[in-house]
């Protein structure tokens, strides 16, 4: 399971990226199953990898922003695959706050980099008020060495010792291999060989990049002024910034291309499975927007690739799979691929029916800086609508405007799908209740 930090699918080669080069997920991609459709349940990166972890929604486990602290009663994919007999392995980047550095896992190979794993528990502000510093996760964009260019490598370095001894072992105890990478999240700050790749004055920017704030929704407007996106970079910033975000995209494919000659060189090509995703995405200036906190598809969609051992031997075909998923998908799939029943108190479905799964949406929500009120997201087919407690509704027709510019929730014409897609959100959640749970969470911990 290889889990990168903040890459969007669209910047991705096999998604249709025609200039950011990622061979190694290109060819795993047609190997098995890409998921053209699949979404990040929180667009921040410790509920997104609580929620996948746990195979439950944010709300489900309180895990509102990036200061939360499982508790003892967390249970991840360690504590399931347990049962089936599974050695359950950490490497690299995990996001977990706290003391408890396995959550359920039975051991790790490498830690987060250490001023990501000490966290007091405390919420972000949520105030009015509230404004990011400055836009250095932006602005701070170049070519050099890194520390999480160093971390991604010696995490690859930690699993590939894993991947051998595995391989060279007479020991059949299955295994889960999570390895969490970095890249391609902020600062930009891109290794020299991999920007070399990319000239930022060739450099295409999205159609949106320039889009004013008193143009958007006023949810988005105050989002934009919390993280100093309120202001357009000038243009030469924005198509460096840009570079350095697929120059990161690309050395993380480098790091994957290892891995898959680890594990497509040694007998575990035979019986392993290999998933690719990531935690959220990136906004990348889209409607004026870098970082991601919001439900716009370059946040919230990543990529997903998954290739199951029936793919190398013939028993299933290669496919890309264009309903909608959701990472609290993901255990259910592990589950299936471990021999467990399925357990009926997760609302995710395994994946490995591929192309013949039932269409059904993908759900997402976001409780935490930047965002005052709570926010929530139902995607169905073509259909994009985005609830904000407190705040007039959006909704998106992908199919006919994929850039997000035209919002059809004050249209009459829409008055019925609008009624029918905010029913179907309620009978996953109370958008208003779990708004005021999240305030009184945050509230707590605050004053505590």
């Amino acid at each position: 399971m290889v889990l990168s930090d903040e890459h969007a699918a669209a910047a991705t080669g096999a998604y249709g990226h025609r200039d950011v080069r990622t061979p190694h997920l290109d060819r795993l991609a047609g190997q098995g199953w890409l998921f053209e459709n699949a979404y990040c349940t929180s667009p921040m990166c410790v509920p997104s990898r609580l929620s996948l972890l746990s195979g439950r929604y944010v709300h489900e486990i309180g895990a509102w922003d990036n200061g939360i602290v499982p508790g003892e009663s967390f249970r991840s994919w360690g504590h399931h695959l347990r049962a089936a007999g599974y050695e359950s392995v950490l490497a690299g980047r995990t996001h977990f706050n706290g003391p408890n550095r396995l959550l359920g896992f039975d051991r790790r190979l490498s830690d987060d980099l250490d001023f990501w794993v000490d966290h007091d528990g405390r919420p972000p502000s949520r105030t009015p008020g509230w404004r990011r510093g400055s836009n250095s996760h932006v602005t701070e964009a170049g070519t050099g060495e890194h520390v999480h260019t160093r971390h991604d490598v010696a995490t690859t370095d930690r699993a590939l010792d894993y991947l051998r001894e595995r391989a060279a072992g007479p020991d059949d105890a299955p295994f889960l291999l999570y390895v969490g990478y970095m890249h391609p999240h902020f600062p930009l700050v891109a290794p020299p060989e991999f920007a070399a790749w990319y000239d930022p004055a060739r450099v295409a920017l999205p159609p949106t990049w320039r889009d004013p704030p008193q143009q958007q929704h006023p949810v988005i407007a105050r989002l934009r002024y919390g993280f100093h996106n309120d202001e357009p970079l000038p243009e030469e910033q924005a198509r460096l910034a840009t570079a350095c975000y697929w120059a990161l995209v690309s050395h993380l494919d480098f790091q994957v291309g290892r891995l898959l000659a680890a594990v497509d060189g040694s007998s575990l090509r035979e019986n392993t499975v290999v998933v690719y995703t990531s935690d959220h995405g990136e906004m990348a200036g889209h409607h004026g927007i870098w970082q991601k906190q919001c439900f716009y598809e370059p946040a919230v969609r990543v990529p997903l690739l998954l290739r199951l051992p029936e793919h190398q031997d013939g028993r299933r075909r290669p496919a890309r799979v264009r309903g909608d998923v959701s990472l609290v998908d993901l255990l259910p799939t592990l589950r299936e691929v471990a021999g467990l029943p399925v357990d009926p108190e997760l609302p995710g479905r395994s994946l490995c029916g591929g192309p013949d799964l039932t269409p059904r949406p993908a759900f997402a929500e976001y409780h935490a800086q930047g965002m005052v009120d709570g926010g929530f997201m139902l995607k169905r087919g073509r259909y994009k609508y985005c609830a904000y407690a407190g705040h007039r509704p959006q909704l998106f027709d992908l199919m006919i405007d994929p850039w997000e510019r035209a919002d059809l929730a004050g249209d009459p014409v829409h008055t019925g799908l609008l009624a029918e897609l905010s029913e179907q959100l309620e009978r996953i959640v109370s958008p208003e209740d779990a708004d005021q749970r999240a305030k009184a969470d945050q509230q707590r911990r605050r004053a505590g």
